[in-house]
């Protein structure tokens, strides 16, 4: 059952974060070359971490991509079995009764 809050076709947005990741990388190594040289080793430290990261999340990322679209039910397909009548019976505390 769809509840018309999240849209129909939604779509990953895997290519820009690829490519923002690529973007961060390319910085994070010129920071950490750059600070090093200067001599600047807490900063080249703070890149080299944000080097760690950007090459953590553009191997996720390329995982994903190539892992491909899966599988999405159609808007016929509830999510979820419609729920028993039956089942959302609560017992009631004898101080509940009005």
């Amino acid at each position: 059952m769809r509840t018309g809050s999240e849209p129909t076709t939604a779509r990953s947005a895997l290519r820009a974060r690829l490519w923002l990741s690529v973007w961060g990388l390319l910085w994070a190594i010129a920071g950490t070359a750059v600070f090093a040289l200067v001599g600047r080793p807490g900063w080249a430290v703070a890149c080299g971490v944000l080097w760690l990261i950007a090459t953590v999340d553009l191997t996720m990322v390329l995982r994903h991509i190539r892992q491909g679209p899966h599988y999405q039910p159609g808007v016929d397909i509830p999510p979820y079995p419609p729920p028993d009548e039956r089942a959302q019976t609560w017992p009631r505390s004898p101080r509940a009764n009005p």
